[in-house]
Order: structure tokens, then sequence, then C-alpha cells
């Protein structure tokens, strides 16, 4: 009966042991990805804060430049807000870092006592200890591991500006539209579509003509056809007659764009290479990505001008006799871009 009752202690303490074995390795481990937050990811992303407030500072003087001293208000308050916007961001690492330095300590403490604990008591000590020890170990399951938040990321929306936006695109469109010779590549033309001699009208026929579709830059179904060069650096900008169609797409795209087929990949805003402004009948569109975006339209325009700003990462559709932005689209492009066309009814023409 002795034996027996002197064998449970030490088998509870044998299995409590074990217990508190693994719960020192799972705080190891807790204390290991913590540790690589604050050693890696945070500075990481203070970098990144740095990199983005700079270049957010860059945009807002480079486009305040176009239109001189009417918009120094202006330019004061959008870098008041990426300031105060960088500072945000900054606070939130801070108190992150406050925050899982605390956590660390908490985790180292606790897993010193119980190694304490683990060394010093003997099995029955141990079993009296569990109550405490297991009250201790709580803490340990009230700190979270890290998870991404957007409150260590730098929000671009603080340099928006509806008037910044305007005046810097009017003043793009107006200065270097028309110093960009853009010519349609005839090898990309679909058979839907005939090409002019100076290679900037398409005119859309139902009819197929006889081109070689086996030529692999040519589109076979889709009445879609390419420019000649492409660019990835810099502002370009680019006017199109649309006065006599009523069915077109205007915009840009990836050199990767598929050319054959009637599936979605090379339909022009139906897949993730394209981003084009759309006109069909009376409905106008955005359309990238298979996700139209409508776009209200008092009168249909006579000329869409596009604009892309590849470094700040922006395409915009731009009416030159109202001087209003049709439609605005943000995106960190990732190749080099072609303006790219449509037209299912009539004609388009690149303007001179």
């Amino acid at each position: 009966m002795a034996q027996r009752a002197g064998g449970a202690p030490a088998e509870r303490a044998a299995e409590l042991r074990n217990k508190l074995v693994d719960q020192c390795e799972r705080l190891q481990l807790q204390s290991a990805a913590i540790a690589k937050h604050m050693a890696e990811v945070l500075p990481a992303k203070s970098q990144s804060v740095l990199t983005a407030a700079n270049g957010a500072r860059e945009l807002v003087i480079q486009r305040l430049m176009f239109v001189g001293k009417v918009c120094e208000n202006e330019e004061q308050r959008l870098l008041e807000n990426v300031h105060a916007e960088e500072e945000r961001v900054h606070q939130s690492i801070l108190t992150q870092q406050a925050h899982w330095t605390e956590a660390l300590q908490k985790l180292d403490a606790l897993r010193t006592y119980l190694v304490d604990m683990i060394t010093n008591l003997d099995d029955q000590g141990l079993v009296r200890a569990e109550k405490e020890i297991f009250e201790r170990t709580e803490v340990a399951e009230g700190i979270l591991e890290p998870q991404e938040s957007v409150k260590l990321n730098f929000n671009q929306q603080c340099v928006q500006s509806p008037l910044l936006h305007r005046l810097w695109a009017s003043a793009v469109l107006s200065c270097i539209t028309g110093s960009q010779e853009i010519h349609i590549d005839e090898k990309t033309v679909s058979p839907h579509l005939s090409l002019s001699e100076d290679k900037k009208t398409l005119t859309f026929s139902p009819k197929k003509a006889k081109l070689d579709l086996d030529c692999p830059d040519r589109f076979d179904h889709w009445p879609n056809a390419l420019a000649t060069a492409a660019f990835q650096t810099g502002l370009h900008a680019w006017k199109i007659n649309v006065e006599k169609s009523c069915a077109y797409k205007l915009g840009v795209c990836y050199g990767s764009l598929p050319r054959k087929g009637s599936g979605n990949e090379a339909r022009l805003g139906f897949n993730a290479a394209s981003w084009v402004f759309s006109r069909y009948d009376k409905e106008f569109r955005f359309l990238h990505a298979g996700q139209p975006q409508p776009v209200e339209l008092i009168k249909s325009p006579a000329e869409i001008g596009v604009l892309v700003d590849f470094a700040g990462g922006e395409v915009l559709f731009y009416d030159p006799d109202s001087c209003a932005i049709l439609f605005s689209h943000r995106e960190t492009f990732a190749a080099p871009l072609y303006p790219v066309f449509a037209v299912a009814h009539h004609s388009i023409s690149l303007v001179q």
C-alpha cells in the first residue's frame, strides 16, 4: 500500500514534468517567432514606410511643379498629410516594438520560472505547485503571435487631391501629348480591322479580312491592336478621336497579352494584363481583370486622352474638351506597357 501511495505522486510528477517541458518548448518557439518579427519584419516595415513616404513627397512635389504658384497652399497641405501619415505609421511601429518587447520579457520570465520549478522541486513539491504553475502559464496563452497589420503600412491615400489630380492631368496632357509619336503595329491588327497607311486609324468590318492568322502577334478573334512600342518609365500621353464610334476600348496592356482565341485571356479588360476605358452604345466603363466599373458621363467625348504615369502607378482617361478626368486607376505595373485599341463600330484614330 505504501509503495502504491508513494508511486502516485511520482507518476503524476512525471506527467507534469513532461507537460512543463512541452510548455517550455512552446514558449521557446513563441519567443523565437516574436524575436524574428522584431528583428526582421518591423525594421523592414520601418524602411518600407521611409521609402513610401519619400516617394509620396516626390510625387506631390513633381505634380505641383506643373501648376505653379496657384497650388502652393495645396502643396503645403498635402506634405503635412504625408508627414502626419509617416509619423502615424512610425508611432504604430514603436507601439508594436514596445508591446512585443514587454511580451518577450513576460515569456522569458515565465520560462525561467518553469525551468526553476523543474530543476529545484521534488516530485511532491511539483505536484503541490501545480495550480500556481498553471496560473502563471496562463500569461503565455494571452500573448498572441504577431500578425500583419494595415496600421504598419503607409497609406498612399493621404496624398490624393482632386484639385491636384485635375490640374496635373491637364498640364501633362497639354505638354506631352503630340510630342510622342505613336503608331499602331500592323502585325497585331485583328482581321476584323483595317489599318490606315499612316498607321493611325483603325476601321471595323464584320467580315474578316484575309490576313496571316498564323502570325503570333496578331489577334485572331477580338478586334484588337497594339502600338508598335512599349514603355516602362516616365510619363506618356496620347489622344484618340472616337467621335465616329460607339463601340471601342482604349488603354494599355502587357506584351504578354494572348493574341489567339475567343476567351477572356485575349479580351481587353477581362484579364490581369489589360486596363481599358470602354464604350458600348451609351454605356461607358473601366475594365480590368473582368471587373467592370461604370463611368457616368453627361455626353459622349469626341476625343479621349490616355495618360500613364509608370513610376507613379496610374493610368488615367481624360476628356480634353471639358478638362474632365473620366476615370483614374492606380496599379503597380510589373512589365512594359503597350497602348492598346479595340473597335467594333466604325473607326477610331490616333490624334496627330
